[in-house]
């Protein structure tokens, strides 16, 4: 097997969960928590007038990355605000004359929450499968926008297969019916392509700890031209244009400004990179385990991301069995069950198949010799538990 240093962490392959500052960010942000401490609204000194125009730089960093106007940036404390923000914020300032959503089954939870909190206030949702592939069906897509739709919302990217949906086509979709585009870009943004311009999206979320940048920062692109209205989710002191009222944190600012800056250097030539090292994973994997199934499509799918399952062996046993590896399930844990994952589910993955998932992140910081010591440890892990008694449950019995 490949050798490790004795005591060496764990090799992280857990990108889509949170992804580690880039140095560079971190001392982009530095001096924003010391000297430059200034409020951004405090206008009237240098102090706040230094903090202002970093705020500034960053969303034009930002912006720039995903070809917007700096004034059509809104920060937020990350994704899921935004989600909530684009979602509720929609729903409640059109309320009047559209009372539909359209989404999709297998977008994240806070998406799918968020449209059923709107059902308390009249607002109907039309949940659409996907294909096998993990891809929307245009078609049905399309039977479900009506003229009272305010809003379709699909995932640029899946956080859990990493299926890359056709963003395009879905807004001339929703612009057909006069609806409006949102899409939760978290995993998406910096690590392929994307221009709001091109793709028509009229509000898109991003989070900054997905793109090597702080937590607890995010941003919400809101169209301004033809203008994208929503309603506020916060009352204060009317900062970000109105659109979220609160004092901003400008270390994060800065950093969610300086990760979006690398990002848009780097991308193209950091994508081919992880394209080398997925597929290096991927055979290496099958030469192994040929039993192996890939989950999501093949092509349309993240550079960084593997989603597979490992018939005959539970996902959470394989992870407990291979503490030098940091990765995850395509399953949401309990503290005694594993429940099969619904966005796998809806892909049409029996239960078992979808409880022997895997979902593998790989990122900047991944290196082949990592990739190649993930690939033993798994076959090992893998080949051991399923020679075994019997595949041992979460709750640490047999089944």
């Amino acid at each position: 097997m490949t050798a490790r240093r004795a005591n060496s962490p764990p090799v992280y392959l857990d990108y889509h969960a949170t992804t580690p500052c880039d140095p560079r960010v971190v001392e982009a942000m530095l001096p924003f928590f010391t000297e430059k401490f200034g409020n951004p609204g405090s206008l009237s000194h240098a102090y706040g007038r230094e903090a202002a125009a970093a705020v500034e730089q960053a969303r034009s960093q930002i912006a720039d990355l995903i070809g917007a106007d700096p004034r059509e940036i809104v920060f937020t404390s990350g994704a899921t605000e935004s989600n909530n923000l684009a979602i509720k914020g929609a729903a409640r300032f059109h309320r009047a004359s559209r009372d539909h959503i359209v989404t999709l089954e297998t977008e994240h939870k806070c998406v799918l929450e968020s449209a059923r909190a709107l059902e308390a206030e009249g607002v109907h949702t039309t949940f659409l499968p996907v294909a096998r592939d993990g891809l929307v069906d245009l078609d049905r897509l399309a039977a479900a926008v009506t003229d009272r739709t305010v809003l379709v919302s699909v995932m640029a990217a899946h956080n859990e297969i990493g299926v890359i949906q056709p963003l395009k086509e879905i807004a001339a979709i929703a612009h057909g019916k006069g609806a409006l585009f949102h899409s939760d870009a978290a995993q998406a943004v910096g690590k392929i392509p994307l221009n709001v311009e091109d793709t028509g999206v009229d509000l898109l979320s991003i989070s900054g700890h997905k793109v090597y940048g702080p937590k607890g920062v995010g941003v919400l692109y809101l169209r301004r031209r033809p203008r994208a209205r929503i309603t506020p989710l916060f009352d204060g002191g009317g900062q970000e244009r109105t659109m979220r009222s609160g004092t901003l944190p400008v270390p994060l600012c800065v950093g969610l400004g300086r990760a979006a800056e690398i990002a848009k250097a780097e991308m193209a030539s950091e994508a081919q990179r992880l394209l080398a090292l997925r597929a290096r994973f991927l055979n290496g994997l099958k030469a192994g385990m040929p039993e192996l199934i890939l989950n999501g499509d093949a092509g349309r799918r993240l550079p960084g991301n593997l989603n597979v399952s490992v018939p005959g062996v539970k996902a959470l046993d394989l992870i407990n069995a291979c503490p030098g590896l940091a990765l995850s399930t395509g399953s949401a844990c309990t503290a005694a069950e594993v429940e099969p994952s619904y966005v796998l589910r809806a892909l049409g993955l029996g239960d078992e198949i979808a409880a022997s998932s895997l979902r593998i992140g790989l990122g900047r910081f991944s290196t082949a010799t990592e990739i190649d010591y993930a690939i033993e440890t798994l076959i090992v892990a893998a080949r051991r538990l399923k020679s075994g008694p019997g595949m041992t449950s979460a709750a640490g019995g047999t089944t």
